[in-house]
């Protein structure tokens, strides 16, 4: 087993004051082509939350909670933070990690599925930032945990909650939705060894939770915050179509269950609680939002039990019928989808 000596969580970043929101989305969009006019159409999304994300906040509650969880458990691992796009980045992070004297460290990655833009892409961001760093240590990211019952149970207990806010009349009709980041067709296509594991992670994780809240019938896959052109087709349906369809055929109301997202951030507080509610109000369609796992104690030991299923040869866990997702990713896993000369 691997001897390490740090614990890194690695993460998307968010800004966290109004002159970080122009220069973090230019991070976020760089070598895209994205024209300016439309980072400002995004920007006022964070403007309506005085220009701060959650995610960073919801990162240092992480790591801290992590921290204590790991000093309950006996882990002997300091802990460290790096994002991809906003401060503190990963470079940074990794030249700290390296004047500390690290040499060999595990990461935790705040994304549960696989695909390219939530598991490769951060391999390639760590493998970046190590590069970059004289004497970097070595980095291994965690696998995905779409099905362990530390990310599981925390949401279905989570929707059940969201569905005790709704009207009483409604409290045991619901419809679930849940939601998660859509990407290009193309992608989740490449996404996991065989292809197509993110939208079949996504239905497996939605699956647990329903069978938990006894709705194994009543659910719906939906996807939301699309950035990519017209020509491009992505993964569908669009949240708002599924509230409209499903409240053309009568729902009684909806549980959204942020199922793709381990903690908010500006997708889900914009684009679910402010647009998927808006138009859940034109509708008349009663609706409530699930919390995410943030740092659910449950969400919390997870982490320490996937450092410990690496650093201690601790059998993996996982629900449902696909399984324990693998522990290090091959060289083909997870592609963007694109013509291999232009990735």
């Amino acid at each position: 087993m691997p001897s390490y000596d740090a614990f890194l969580l690695v993460s998307f970043g968010g800004p966290e004051g109004p002159a970080d929101v122009i220069p973090f989305l230019e991070n976020v969009t760089r070598g895209r082509g994205v024209p300016r006019e439309r980072l400002e159409q995004v920007a006022e999304h964070y403007d309506r939350f005085g220009g701060v994300s959650p995610i960073n906040q919801r990162c240092r509650d992480l790591l801290a909670a992590v921290e204590k969880d790991f000093a309950a458990s006996g882990v002997d691992l300091p802990v460290y933070w790096g994002n991809r796009n906003w401060d503190p980045l990963l470079a940074g992070t990794v030249a700290a990690m390296a004047a500390d004297g690290r040499r060999h460290a595990v990461a935790f990655v705040t994304s549960a599925f696989s695909s390219y833009s939530s598991c490769r892409q951060y391999l390639e961001d760590i493998e970046r930032a190590t590069a970059a760093v004289p004497g970097a240590p070595r980095i291994d990211k965690l696998r995905p945990y779409f099905n362990h019952p530390g990310f599981i149970e925390p949401l279905a207990d989570a929707a059940r909650g969201a569905a005790g806010s709704l009207p009483p009349a409604v409290q045991d009709r619901y419809d679930l939705v849940f939601t998660a980041h859509s990407i290009p067709e193309a992608m989740a296509g490449a996404s996991g060894r065989a292809g197509g594991a993110y939208p079949a992670q996504l239905a497996e994780a939605s699956r647990l939770v329903a069978e938990r809240l006894g709705r194994p019938g009543s659910w719906r896959l939906a996807y939301q915050s699309r950035s990519g052109p017209p020509s491009v087709p992505w993964l569908g349906p669009d949240v708002g179509d599924c509230l409209a369809g499903l409240a053309r055929s009568g729902s009684p109301g909806v549980v959204l269950v942020p199922v793709g997202f381990v903690s908010d951030h500006m997708e889900v507080v914009f684009d679910l609680d402010v647009e998927a509610a808006q138009a859940a109000e034109r509708l008349g369609l009663p609706l409530a939002r699930a919390a995410t796992p943030s740092t659910d104690p449950r969400f919390v030991a997870m982490v320490t039990e996937l450092v410990a299923e690496r650093q201690d040869g601790l059998a993996p866990r996982a629900l449902g019928d696909l399984g324990p997702a693998l522990d290090v990713c091959g060289s083909g896993c997870c592609g963007t989808g694109r013509p291999r000369a232009s990735q």
